[in-house]
């Protein structure tokens, strides 16, 4: 055929200029080429020349630095500008069919367009990327000549009357709006950035986040391109190929995406709302109005996303529907009858009903669609994941505030704050995953029922209305299941506090032989448990049957009243199966209503638990504030007393001089509920510079006239207690561990001597150690105040402040500083022993040594595996009671807080590391470094050593003074001192004596344990120990092992399942994809008879034998479907009943190896890893693993049974199967070695932050008194950072892989058995009966069509 730019016809009309050149047509697009070919010219060398050497992009971090305004504004211009220049090309091949010759003029042109349009964006990225904005003046030439020539043919056509009916006038028009709009994207570049025609350029800086190289992940700051397409992971990917992924190698977060700009946006959020909400709304609404504020506008994003993805989905049936009917007509290609300068034109109506144009339209729209839904779904996911940061964030915060009653007095235990931090914080991640479906699933519902109705006319809403009648169910299935779910969870709940109460005296257990006993309690919670789980599989299964069923139901009722009622209309198989792939489409919103119900109601119910966490009570931490003045006098002291304060009655000792009570001031005592409220002082109020120990955070009460504020009149409160001498002081307080119970302290009026050490005895319970943390402001205070002096002696000297420094100091409104607690019970770190003492403070190797001196760690620390390197448990497990109080009292001990309190340090400990401890560390390194200590303790004979003692006595202060004090005023209780006194000093004087007489220990042997409950380890246990390492490590490992998914551990749930579910289990499923498949194919077959029958081509003389054979068709179409449908119930039922017996199985393997495991196991595993397995993991297998088991086999075989069938039906598929299979092959290679990794770095670092909040609940007394929150705060910030970078590169990864196989597969089942089936049946239909073969093998192509839409739907 001749081939010419204008054509070669003789007296062609393209060749005519007699009217001047720009009304030729073939001219005009001639002079359309000129600007693609100035482009490809001049950007050519620089792309291929100049960045050769790539020595631009040296001045910037990243190469992902977009520098110029309107980025994504030029990608999105750019795809719409590819799109009409492919819808050109295709006009214009169209257009020039009808002709003996080719006109390149009718498609050149928009080639080259097309190829200068991906030039002009790969030109962009390169100089946007360097950094290079003068070389942009090339695509402002470009833009210019293009919207210049494009208006030029736009104007011309218009002149010769080519209007809207004619599609090539629609693209050029398209295409003059597109040029137009980047040609002013390109100006505004101009204007912002003044890179020419302006004297002075605008620099930028790359972003902060770019600036530092430890950021990784880059989907927040690629192109648009790199963002749909995941392009910027293909380096991750091969790189994670070649060595493991670490957390090193992820790197950090961006700063938009960190768990603190979170909670920040989090927080402003809940104050935006309290200004605006004058009625002060609370509870769940508050906080789901928070959230909507903070995480709305991403939400919308994503429900825009997910819209604009169904309504692409509904492509596929469309052009099923075109390409069938177009293939049935007699002409492939229509012929265009209108004819303007010299070529014929063709409309859109002309141009959609081509099959060729409607195949590569259903491609684009397909890539189109699958970009569309996986930014969907990476929006959502990674808001769910900061939300979740920041709600964690929130926790932890709450957690810091936390009332000490919550926790001791049982009604807030650690397990349900673990519940709250690992399954309702993923619970409400979870659901704003799903929430896009709210708004996708009415509109998707709206558009099938109406292109249904377009397809099939009256007889589509008998299937429409059988499904949509059918929500109502669905609905109620769902509030059925999520009912049965929050039973579940209650039960769930009850059980891993038991789990957590066994583990945590697993010790005590083992040594009292009680493990049957809590086993047999754990296990009948769990049987409780499994009864509601069996509720919660009797719905799951009713919901999957519903699910696979109502598509069934729908498509036989629609079809078989559709030939019944409607025996003129049109059955083919354009019908038929458009049909079909519309009622799946439709019947999606009903598979995941029941998701999005049940994740709505436990959002809800989270959300509730979450509302009820945070308005739990606080501690109220005592602040001093500016009152009333009174008169200045001598005897003018200042103190602040709540209103209403009972008198004071000081039972001062004789010989003691207590300070001067004036009368209490009424003041109300100011309680903050927030920590954070302090920071924002400024002024004056924070002149106060801290001390080199950290001990300024202290509270001191002003009083004075206003106008003494500027002259520095203002009157110390420290007078009160002593003119400096006293550090603390309690005046008439009462103290209760719960609001409404009786105080457990009463009329507690005492006085803490600064420097010196001061003992608190009494008989056991009689509120000792409720006083000091009754001092630490860890109870609440019924009346009474408690002040913290702030003139604190200079840390090197020792000595008072100077007035001039107290008066300063006065001005700060500031609370107690730091205290170095050790607890009566020790708390420990899962750390190292260094790490436990030093706790986060700067490591001083002298100090460290005199306090393992002091605290005779030394033997204990040479007989650990790794010295004082050697790992420890959470609750210092693999440590005697002795050595766990040592290492408490060597944490306070080392600190450099000026006050000490030591809750009964030598109740773990014997005579002898008591006495030296007593002599080495407390009396010299603490009394003798001028620090204030506070000591608990029964040891009477240490009392001659106490500068100050407190005596106390049921909950009271029985008195207080010096020992002197005790012997003149005390003499029964001082004679009762003296006599137990002399009892401890005999003991002693025994134990030395045994001492003495006892043999010398062996040299080598290092005496391991000096306290009373020491380990001691002879032959026979280390004999049993090394017996049992092997299996102990071999559990260990399970426990942490997430390198690789073994087989094995399939097959053994498998096979906990028993033979005959197992069998019945395979059986149903293939026997009820073998029926689906005979459904298809015999809807292949009664399309194509029913097409047979139409009038046009209807040879059958009698009508009755016609009417006959569309009644056979319907009926085994309805006996197959009623078979089908059986199935889905039976594989439902029996699936569910699968997963309820293993999961009973796997629990009470887990249950009885845990309990039976040897202590090594749970000195060296967290506590937090073992409550996982309990909680998350048996979550997991209870709930998730039977549906995830029933789609996984169900996909896998409508995969195999579609492929095996296209297959046998049209080998030649095999040949396009091969490379698609190759290509599959490397793409899941490389990603499984990355999401391998990536999902072990996920659960490897959510323990981590689930053990930190454990030991954060169990240490929180000693953290609050360490004034440690910050730093524990700081730790929960990097924890939680972690986890959401491995959890964003899993999703990233995710999407890669989706992206990729959607690309590789560019046509997905349903549409390509539509083309198959559609294709044959209808060269079927041009034969005459006599011409039928009996070769109908072809008619099976269809196998499993129907199915694919909704598979493609639930991946």
């Amino acid at each position: 055929m001749p081939l010419a730019f204008c054509g070669s016809e003789n007296h062609s009309a393209a060749y005519r200029v007699d009217q001047g050149v720009l009304n030729n047509g073939c001219f005009v697009d001639a002079l359309n080429v000129v600007p693609h070919v100035f482009l490809l010219f001049i950007t050519f060398p620089i792309l291929f020349i100049g960045w050769g050497s790539q020595s631009s992009k040296v001045h910037i971090h990243h190469s992902t630095w977009l520098h110029f305004p309107g980025h994504n504004l030029r990608w999105i211009l750019t795809f719409m500008l590819l799109f009409v220049l492919v819808c050109e090309i295709a006009e214009g091949i169209l257009s020039d069919g009808v002709t003996e010759s080719r006109h390149l003029h009718l498609y050149m042109p928009a080639g080259m367009a097309f190829m200068a349009a991906v030039t002009s964006v790969v030109y962009y990225h390169n100089i946007e990327t360097s950094n290079f904005p003068k070389l942009l003046i090339a695509l402002l030439v470009y833009w210019t000549l293009a919207f210049i020539t494009k208006t030029i043919k736009f104007v011309k056509f218009s002149d010769h009357a080519i209007g809207f009916s004619q599609l090539r006038f629609c693209l050029t028009g398209l295409l003059v709006i597109l040029y137009g709009m980047l040609l002013l994207v390109e100006v505004n570049v101009i204007r912002v950035r003044r890179y020419i025609f302006f004297k002075t350029p605008r620099e930028v800086k790359p972003p902060e986040d770019l600036q530092d190289l430890g950021v990784r992940f880059l989907q927040p700051f690629v192109n648009l391109l790199s963002k749909g397409t995941y392009w910027w992971m293909n380096a991750f990917i091969k790189t994670a190929h070649k060595k493991p992924i670490d957390l090193r190698a992820i790197g950090k977060l961006p700063i938009a995406m960190r768990a603190l700009t979170n909670y920040q946006r989090l927080c402003e959020a809940f104050d935006a709302q309290v200004r605006k909400d004058v009625q002060g709304t609370q509870g769940a609404r508050a906080i789901w109005q928070a959230l909507s504020h903070a995480f709305g506008r991403r939400l919308v994003l994503s429900s825009t996303f997910r819209i604009l993805a169904d309504l692409l989905g509904f492509a596929g049936p469309l052009c099923i529907f075109g390409i069938v009917d177009h293939l049935g007509k007699e002409n492939d290609v229509f012929q265009p009858k209108t004819q303007f300068l010299g070529v014929y034109f063709v409309s859109s109506q002309e141009f959609l009903a081509n099959a060729y144009v409607l195949a590569v339209l259903l491609f684009l729209a397909l890539l189109l669609q699958r970009t569309f839904l996986q930014a969907s779904y990476y929006v959502a996911i990674e808001t769910g994941i900061n939300l979740r940061g920041a709600i964690q964030t929130k926790i932890y915060n709450k957690i810091m505030h936390l009332s000490t009653s919550n926790l001791s007095m049982g009604e807030m235990t650690a397990g349900q704050i673990c519940n709250l931090v690992a399954i309702d914080t993923n619970q409400l991640m979870w659901f704003f995953f799903l929430c896009p479906n709210l708004w996708a699933m009415p509109v998707q519902i709206i558009v099938g029922v109406i292109l249904l109705y377009y397809i099939l006319g009256v007889s589509a809403l008998i299937g429409a209305a059988v499904i949509i009648l059918l929500a109502p169910v669905q609905y109620f299935v769902a509030t059925k299941l999520s009912q049965a779910q929050r039973s579940t969870l209650e039960y769930s709940n009850e059980r891993l506090k038991q789990t957590n109460e066994m583990l945590r005296g697993i010790k005590l257990l083992k040594l009292y032989a009680w493990e049957n006993i809590f086993r047999t309690r754990v296990e009948t919670t769990r049987r409780k448990e499994m009864t509601s789980l069996r509720a919660f599989a009797i719905y799951t299964s009713i919901s999957i049957f519903m699910n696979t069923a109502i598509p069934i139901a729908a498509v036989l009722i629609t079809f078989v009243g559709h030939v019944s009622f409607f025996k003129e209309a049109d059955f083919s198989p354009s019908v038929a199966f458009a049909s079909l792939s519309l009622f799946h489409i439709l019947v999606t919103p009903l598979f995941l209503l029941s998701s999005v119900v049940r994740s709505t109601v436990k959002a809800l119910v989270s959300v509730q638990k979450l509302s009820e966490f945070l308005s739990s009570a606080e501690i109220h931490e005592e602040q001093c504030a500016p009152h009333e003045p009174t008169p200045q006098g001598p005897a003018s002291k200042y103190q602040a007393v709540e209103e209403g304060l009972p008198s004071l009655h000081s039972s001062q000792p004789s010989g003691s001089s207590p300070p001067n009570h004036p009368q209490p001031l009424k003041v109300v005592n100011r309680k903050r509920p927030a920590r954070e409220d302090c920071r924002g002082l400024t002024g004056p109020l924070q002149s106060l510079v801290p001390s080199a120990d950290g001990d300024a955070d202290n509270c001191c009460v002003q009083e004075g006239k206003p106008e003494n504020i500027h002259t520095g009149k203002w009157l110390p409160f420290c007078s009160l207690l002593g003119g400096g001498t006293h550090l603390m002081k309690i005046m008439g307080g009462y103290f209760t561990w719960t609001p409404d119970g009786i105080p457990t302290l009463s009329n507690i009026t005492i006085r803490i001597p600064r420097g010196q050490l001061t003992m608190i005895v009494g008989q056991v319970g009689c509120g000792k150690s409720s006083l000091l943390l009754a001092a630490l402001g860890e109870m609440q205070k019924v009346s009474g105040a408690v002040f913290w002096s702030s003139s604190l002696p200079d840390s090197e000297t020792g000595e008072d402040p100077s007035p001039e420094r107290e008066t300063a100091t006065d001005l700060d409104i500031r609370k107690r500083g730091p205290v170095a607690y050790a607890s009566q019970k020790p708390w420990l770190l899962n750390a190292t022993v260094e790490e436990n003492i030093i706790f986060e403070s700067p490591f001083n190797k002298q100090r460290y040594k005199m306090v393992i001196e002091a605290c005779s760690l030394q033997p204990d620390i040479d007989i650990l595996p790794h010295g004082d390197q050697t790992q420890i448990g959470e609750r210092g497990i693999n440590l005697s009671g002795g050595q766990r109080q040592r290492i408490s009292v060597a944490r306070a001990l080392y600190q450099h807080a000026n006050v000490v309190f030591l809750d009964d340090p030598f109740s773990a400990l014997d005579i002898h590391l008591s006495d030296h401890l007593m002599q080495a560390g407390i009396l010299e390194l603490l009394r003798d470094d001028k620090r204030t200590v506070v000591l608990v303790t029964h040891k009477l004979q240490y009392l001659p050593h106490a500068d100050w003692i407190i005596a106390m006595k049921d909950g009271t202060i029985q008195r207080e003074g010096t020992l002197k004090d005790f012997q003149r005023s005390e003499c029964q209780l001082f004679e009762h001192w003296k006599t137990l006194m002399n009892r401890q000093d005999q003991e002693l004087e025994k134990e030395t004596v045994t001492e003495r007489k006892a043999t010398e220990p062996p040299p080598g042997l290092s005496r391991a344990m000096s306290s009373r409950d020491g380990l001691l380890q002879d032959e026979e246990e280390e004999e049993e120990e090394a017996a049992e390492s092997e299996e102990d490590d071999n559990l260990s490992s399970v426990l942490h092992q997430r390198a690789e998914i073994p087989w094995r551990a399939c097959a053994k749930y498998l096979s906990s399942a028993g033979i005959l579910l197992l069998s019945l289990l395979v059986f149903s499923q293939l026997l009820k994809h073998m029926v689906l498949v005979a459904i298809d194919y015999w809807l292949a077959k009664w399309t194509d008879s029913a097409l047979t029958l139409t009038p046009a081509v209807r040879n059958c003389s009698l009508s009755q034998e016609c009417t006959l054979d569309q009644t056979v068709y319907a009926m085994v179409f309805t006996v197959l479907c009623s078979l089908g449908i059986v199935l889905c119930l039976v594989t439902s039922v029996t699936v569910e009943w699968t997963g309820l017996k293993v999961a009973k199985r796997l629990h009470r393997s887990l249950l009885n190896r845990i309990i039976l495991a040897p202590m090594r196991f749970f000195e060296t595993t967290p506590l937090g890893s073992i409550l996982n397995r309990f909680s998350s993991d048996c979550n997991t297998i209870d709930q998730h693993i039977p549906s995830t088991l029933e789609c996984l086999s169900r996909s896998t075989l409508l995969c195999v049974s579609a492929l095996a069938v296209i297959s046998y039906v049209t080998p030649v598929f095999l040949v396009a199967l091969l490379p698609l299979a190759i290509v599959c092959y490397f793409i899941q290679k490389y990603f499984r070695v990355a999401s391998r990794d990536l999902q072990q770095l996920d659960d490897t670092t959510q323990l981590p932050l689930l053990s930190h909040f454990a030991e954060t609940v169990e240490g929180l007394t000693t953290i609050r008194a360490f004034r440690y929150e910050a730093r524990f705060q700081q730790k929960l910030l990097e924890y939680t950072d972690s986890n959401n970078i491995a959890s964003l590169f899993l999703t990233a990864a995710n999407r890669w892989l989706e992206v990729r196989m959607a690309s590789a597969i560019p046509l997905y089942p349903g549409p390509c058995r539509g083309l198959l089936i559609g294709g044959w049946s209808q060269s079927k239909s041009t034969q005459g009966p006599g011409d039928e073969r009996e070769d109908r093998i072809p008619d099976r192509v269809d196998t499993k069509a129907s199915c694919f839409p909704q598979l493609w739907w639930s991946s």
